[in-house]
């Protein structure tokens, strides 16, 4: 978990996605994160979370359903939310906090 802490407190955005291997809507969301890494670079760093190997992160954050992507700015909440989302839509919220 302090490592986690670390990440999120860095001074670029930090896109976190709680997910599970499981989870249908979870894969749908890789390719499209690893399409907005490489489309904004060091802009953003993106974290990975497996909720059934790293169930206290998830109840930290109250993590209820997967995927859920929580992005942060200096160890900040800036915004949440649940389901699947395309790149555009995603770059347009994290363009908005960054």
């Amino acid at each position: 978990m302090a490592n986690f802490k670390e990440l999120i407190n860095q001074d670029k955005t930090v896109l976190v996605d709680f997910f599970a291997t499981w989870c249908g809507p979870c894969k749908t969301m890789s390719p499209i994160l690893e399409d907005l890494k490489k489309e904004m670079g060091d802009k953003i760093a993106i974290i990975k979370i497996d909720v059934d190997k790293n169930q206290q992160a998830a109840q930290v954050y109250k993590v209820q359903g997967v995927p859920t992507l929580i992005l942060f700015k200096n160890g900040e909440q800036m915004w949440r939310k649940s389901g699947v989302f395309v790149k555009s839509e995603l770059m347009k919220i994290i363009n908005q906090f960054s």
